[in-house]
Formats: C-alpha cells, sequence, structure tokens
C-alpha cells in the first residue's frame, strides 16, 4: 500500500506525516540539554571522551587519567568529535545516542514499509517511536544505544537483501549488513556480530531454511568487516600488549559466563523491563508473533527473523550472568516491525479498528487516572535532603499523567472511524509520557550529577594542581571540572588501568596522608564521612565546598588565585 492510499483511508497523508516526524525531532534533540548529566554511564563516557580531545590520544581511551579499555571506542570518537565541533557539554555529550535512536525510528520505518507496505513501514516506526524505553534510552549517554541502532541497521540491511529481487541490490545490502555490524562491534565489542549470528543459526533451523547461507555473501562480507574493525584493534595492541586478554577474556567471556561484574539477576529479570518498555504495544506482540508463525514457511520469512531476533536476545541475555536494563534494548525495533505489521494487517482498507483497540485506549486512559492516586509514592522512601527534589519531581509526573491520559481518550474517541490517526495519537500520548517524566529527571538527578559543587568552587581552582578522589570514583565531577584525579585505595572500575600503571593511583590512606601534607597546592574530593573521619585523624584540610553527597577540600596554606 502506498502513501496515496493512506491518505485515502486516513486523515494522514504524507504532508502531515512530515510535519509529525518534524515536531517529533524537535521534542526529541531538543530535550537533550534540560538534564544534566549522571552517574555512572553519562559521565563515564563523556569524562573519557573529554580526555580523548584533551589529549589527543584516539587510539587508547583513558578514563580518569587511567587506561580503560572495557569497550570500543567508536561512541567516543563520535562524542570526543561533538566535543570539538560543538564545545563541551551535555547535549553534546548526548549527541550520539540521541542522533542513533532517532535515525533507527526512520530506518526500520523505511525497512517495514520496504518488507511491507508504507503504512506498515509507518507504524512500526510510530511504535518505536512511543516505546518508552526506546525514548529514554535515546536520551542517556550510554553505549547500549548506538549499539542496538547498529545491530538493528544490520538486521534491516538483512531484511532488505533478501527481500530484493536484484542480485545487485542483496549485494549492496548485505554489505551494508556486514558494515553494520563491524560498527557494532566497534561500539561496544564482539556482540556486535554474535547476535546476528545467533539469530541467524537459529533462524535457519527453525524455518528450516538454509539456502540463505549462499546468499550472504560471506567472504567479501567479512573482508569488509575486518577492514572496518582491524585497524583499532591492531593499533590499541600495538600500543598495549595487554589489551587483547583483557578486552577478550576478561570483558567478553568472563562477563556473562561468570559474576565477577556483581550484575546477576534471576532467570525473569528483563520480563519487567519488556513489559514496561513496550508498554503501549505489549498487547499486539502474542498476535504479531503468531502471524510470523504462520509466515515462516515461506521462501524467506521477514517476520520469522524478527521474532527470532527478539527471542534469541531475550533468551541469551536472560541466562547470561551479567545483566543491565540496556541489553534487551535491540529487542523492540523487532517487536515494532512485527506489530506495525499486525495493526497494518487489522486496519485493512475499511481504517477501522476492532473492540480490542478500543479497549486498550480506553484501559491506558484509565491507567494514567489511577496514576494519580499513587503520586503520594512518589519520594516516600527519599533521603531528607531530596524531599524537596522529589515534591518538584511530582509536578513531572503530573504533567506526564495528563498527557497520558487526553492522548488515549482522543485515540479512543478516533478509534472507530479513523484507525490511523488513532495509533498515531495513542503513540503520541506515550511519547510525550515518557518524554515528561524522563526529562523531569532533573530534579532529582542534578545533585546526583555534583553540578552545584562545582559551580561552588571551578573558578577558584588553578589548573595545575594534583586533585585526589580519596576511596571515592565519582562520574561526573571529574567532567564538570574538567581534569582528572588521582585515586586514592579505591579504583572501582580503574583497577586494571592502576595495575598497568601503578605510580598513577595512591594504594592506602596512610599514602594519600603522606603525600598530602607534603603536596600544599592540592585539592581532594571525598564524601562528607571521609572528611570527618580525617578531621579527626589532624590532617591539614579546609573546605571550599559541599553538597549532600561530597566534599572538595584544600591544603589550608594553598593559595587558590583563579586561573580561568
Amino acid at each position: 500500500m502506498q502513501f496515496g492510499q493512506i491518505r485515502q483511508s486516513s486523515a494522514l497523508n504524507p504532508v502531515s506525516i512530515l510535519i509529525l516526524v518534524l515536531i517529533y525531532a524537535l521534542l526529541w534533540f531538543g530535550t537533550l540539554n534540560y538534564r544534566h548529566l549522571i552517574p555512572s554511564d553519562e559521565g563515564r563516557y563523556a569524562e573519557i571522551a573529554r580526555e580523548m580531545l584533551v589529549t589527543g590520544d584516539w587510539i587508547t581511551p583513558r578514563y580518569n587519567g587511567y587506561k580503560y579499555f572495557e569497550k570500543p571506542p567508536l561512541q567516543i570518537w563520535a562524542t570526543a568529535s561533538a566535543f570539538h565541533f560543538f564545545g563541551i557539554g551535555d547535549w553534546q555529550a548526548r549527541l550520539w545516542t540521541a542522533l542513533t535512536g532517532f535515525l533507527t525510528i526512520i530506518f526500520i520505518g523505511f525497512t517495514a514499509a520496504r518488507i511491507y507496505s508504507a503504512r506498515a513501514g509507518w507504524l512500526a516506526a510510530i511504535a518505536l517511536a512511543s516505546s518508552p524505553m526506546w525514548v529514554i534510552g535515546g536520551h542517556v549517554n550510554s553505549l547500549d544505544m548506538g549499539l542496538s541502532a547498529f545491530l538493528v541497521a544490520a538486521l534491516c540491511s538483512l531484511l532488505l537483501a533478501q527481500n530484493s529481487r536484484y542480485k545487485t541490490h542483496n549485494r549492496n545490502w548485505m554489505w551494508a549488513c556486514w558494515a553494520f555490524m563491524a560498527l557494532a562491534t566497534l561500539s561496544k565489542g564482539v556482540i556486535g556480530v554474535a547476535i546476528p549470528g545467533m539469530v541467524f543459526v537459529v533462524y535457519s533451523i527453525t524455518a528450516w531454511d538454509w539456502k540463505i547461507w549462499k546468499r550472504l555473501h560471506i567472504i567479501s562480507g567479512t573482508v569488509l568487516f575486518l577492514a572496518i574493525t582491524a585497524p583499532w584493534f591492531v593499533l590499541v595492541s600495538q600500543r598495549n600488549p595487554e589489551f587483547l586478554e583483557f578486552f577478550f577474556i576478561h570483558e567478553h567471556l568472563q562477563r556473562f559466563t561468570q559474576k565477577a561484574h556483581s550484575r546477576t539477576g534471576p532467570i525473569y529479570y528483563f520480563l519487567p523491563l519488556l513489559l514496561l518498555g513496550f508498554l503501549p504495544w505489549i498487547a499486539q506482540v502474542p498476535g504479531a508473533i503468531g502471524q510470523a508463525w504462520r509466515e515462516r514457511n515461506r521462501e524467506f520469512s521477514s517476520g520469522w527473523l524478527l521474532t527470532c531476533w527478539f527471542a534469541v536476545i531475550l533468551g541469551f541475555f536472560s541466562v547470561s550472568q551479567s545483566k543491565l536494563p540496556g541489553y534487551i534494548i535491540p529487542i523492540f525495533p523487532a517487536l515494532a516491525m512485527i506489530v506495525g505489521h499486525r495493526l497494518d494487517r487489522n486496519l485493512g482498507f475499511s481504517n477501522a479498528l476492532s473492540l480490542p483497540w478500543q479497549i486498550q485506549t480506553l484501559f491506558f486512559a484509565i491507567l494514567g487516572g489511577v496514576g494519580f492516586l499513587f503520586l503520594g509514592e512518589v519520594g516516600k522512601q527519599a533521603r531528607p535532603d531530596e524531599i524537596e527534589a522529589y515534591a518538584q519531581y511530582t509536578y513531572w509526573v503530573v504533567a506526564a499523567l495528563i498527557a497520558l491520559i487526553l492522548w488515549s481518550l482522543l485515540a479512543f474517541v478516533q478509534s472507530k472511524r479513523h484507525g490511523l490517526s488513532s495509533i498515531t495519537s495513542f503513540a503520541s500520548g506515550f511519547f510525550l509520557c515518557a518524554l515528561i517524566a524522563g526529562t523531569g529527571h532533573e530534579t532529582l538527578g542534578r545533585a546526583v550529577s555534583g553540578i552545584d559543587l562545582v559551580k561552588q568552587v571551578k573558578s577558584s581552582i588553578p589548573d595545575k594542581v594534583n586533585f585526589y578522589s580519596v576511596r571515592i570514583l565519582d562520574h561526573t565531577v571529574p567532567f564538570y571540572l574538567g581534569r582528572t584525579m588521582t585515586m586514592v585505595e579505591f579504583l572501582d572500575e580503574l583497577g586494571f588501568g592502576a595495575k598497568q600503571e601503578p605510580e598513577l593511583w595512591l594504594p592506602t590512606l596512610d599514602a594519600f596522608i603522606e603525600r598530602w601534607k607534603e603536596d600544599q597546592t592540592a585539592y581532594a574530593l571525598m564524601v562528607p564521612e571521609q572528611y570527618i573521619e580525617l578531621q579527626k585523624l589532624n590532617v591539614p584540610m579546609q573546605e571550599v565546598g559541599r553538597d549532600s553527597r561530597r566534599v572538595i577540600v584544600k591544603h589550608p596554606e594553598s593559595t587558590s588565585t583563579s586561573s580561568q
């Protein structure tokens, strides 16, 4: 079905779609700078990029001055480039995540339009664009969205290749698939090629489709994959011989087979995240999977491949010994495409939706109203210094619930005669709800970010002084201060880097106290309890700034003339 047919059966037309996309883009990108960075991912990856830009070393990533090989550098390169062109700041740190998340919505819409219909493409795009976990993930500076974007781009390229009637198109899209897998690998490691590989094996077995292996262009694709990935791996290994064992054994094999990373969880860990992350469309998933199952016996079944993608990723990470919420983000685009296809089938030519859809829209309108009854639970477990922040966040929750209620009611009214408009309105409500609730987190996250502490002290700290981090690894203050810190006693995730360059840290508190007495221009960061402990030991310190979580001190004999 082409866009002309959509216009005949709906209030939406290409011009309306373009306007909606532009409004969506404005809201998507326009909120990036509202929140400050929060620990740990946001501050960590922003600081690694800042250090890469400042040092000019684009091969060996460093975090707080220590070698940091836990992840490949593609997103760090992109963020450092954003800092170079646009300056160092919050929205620049999130730009890569937001851009990859937004473009993935466009790409799955394009792909679903090509393999199903134009209307299915639109429905798939708005399903993903309104999925709460995708919206929130696109506004958090972590590696999961960039990885997901390239994994899904590889998936879409494979679908387009296998649905093409022309050998040239098949070859070109398969080369794109291999290139996107390479970029996924440079985003977060070998998982970038392992996940598509596992999915493809499962698809081949369950669909009993072995001919497809002949159309993968494995030899030329592998050459392209290595041409993109190998240069950095070779260069970083030449400069850092310890890299290979740490990266491939510790960060890949042990991460998913052992509990050393302390990120364990029950086997059902991801099910609540799946429910909440795809909440607007979760009721459509069983029917969409059933439809894909019935279509799996075709020469190539796009729906069944998408279903295998969802099942393999969910299953793999569910049995893995390492679990974090962002691990399942790649499943949402696949679900969005099969749900878009199902909704397109349900609409048919009448553009009317059945009673279950009307019940669904009304249910979420009521659910939004019920949410008002639980506003008192917001911040119930807050610390005394956080009560006011949670009270402010309540207003954001109220605004999010109102958006959900109003748009769900509009979708209910539209459902009988304007099915496509009803689905779009329903999606709009959930997008606004997630965006408002996520953006309002600044009322809670500001204190965690440390930005107010930095504003107190930054202008008074000279450029060339030593800064110590005493028994704490703070993920955001170094970024906002624009300086690295010498770790004292506690290393956390910087242990490997400190082991390679032990002269860059102080292994005991006593060693720090001795150094501190000699380094009379030094500054230090610590928690308030640590400051009290050092005062009891008569360590000479003068407080220069504090917030509810941290204290910054200097040597009382230092002269802190401003140099900025």
